[in-house]
């Protein structure tokens, strides 16, 4: 039997407009996650699926409904955003960015730091030498591993991908994802893939809810709803988009 590790019921997120009434992003969403599932989230920009996604993480206040991890404390679920090179500080070594992360939260002690920087960085698929670059000095897919790094040094539960590979090519993405798909496996974690590719979510998840104007549209199980997509959105959306599974 699974176990549920996520629970949304009826979520409503409202953005406060000066001198006019809130606008209502996310519009009574519900579902649910277990705990190892590669779930998605997926719909156009704008459709409120990254509303959802901050959220979930503590980034968004909620207008009404509830949105609740179970037995996952808040620094457990992490989040890896689409723009990994702005997130990142550009005055700072990828070695200095992580080695920040574990002094704040304590996460290990000097003297191990180098070491367990080196075994990050070989999580995500790159050399120790990169602790010595700098942001600027890495491509958008190393930055965008460093980022998932950055995650993974809080021992997470939970990762939260809101748009994690559309800012990179097309075999880059495909290695992102296969990256992320091996780390769930390696660390039991439960991720969430924010994305408005349906043909990006093919290959990795194993449900999904298909999200338009705030609202939950079409949700089911992966292989099923690619088959035979229900909803006109659905059918469009994964009409438009290319298909990347021959990158894997």
């Amino acid at each position: 039997m699974k176990n549920e590790i996520l629970s949304v019921s009826n979520l409503i997120i409202d953005y406060p407009r000066a001198g006019k009434p809130p606008f209502r992003a996310v519009k009574g969403v519900s579902f649910n996650v277990f705990e190892n599932e590669f779930f998605g989230i997926v719909g156009e920009s704008g459709c409120g699926k990254s509303t959802v996604a901050k959220a979930l993480c503590g980034l968004l206040p909620i207008t009404s409904g509830s949105a609740s991890f179970k037995d996952v404390p808040q620094h457990a679920v992490q989040m890896v955003f689409q723009d990994a090179v702005g997130s990142l500080n550009p005055r700072m070594t990828i070695g200095q960015t992580l080695a920040e992360v574990l002094s704040v939260y304590n996460l290990c002690p000097r003297e191990a730091r180098t070491e367990r920087i080196a075994t990050l960085l070989d999580e995500v698929g790159l050399p120790a030498e990169v602790a010595l670059a700098y942001p600027r000095e890495l491509s958008g897919g190393q930055c965008q591993r460093i980022s998932i790094a950055r995650a993974l040094a809080m021992n997470p539960r939970v990762i939260i991908a809101d748009e994690p590979v559309s800012a990179l090519d097309v075999s880059v993405q495909a290695r992102v994802l296969n990256l992320l798909a091996e780390l769930r496996q390696r660390r039991n974690l439960t991720i969430l893939l924010i994305s408005h590719d349906l043909a990006v979510v093919r290959t990795v998840c194993d449900r999904l809810i298909v999200m338009n104007a705030g609202e939950i549209v079409e949700r089911g199980d992966a292989k099923t709803l690619f088959a035979n997509p229900q909803h006109p959105y659905t059918q469009n959306l994964l009409a438009a988009v290319p298909d990347i599974a021959e990158a894997y």
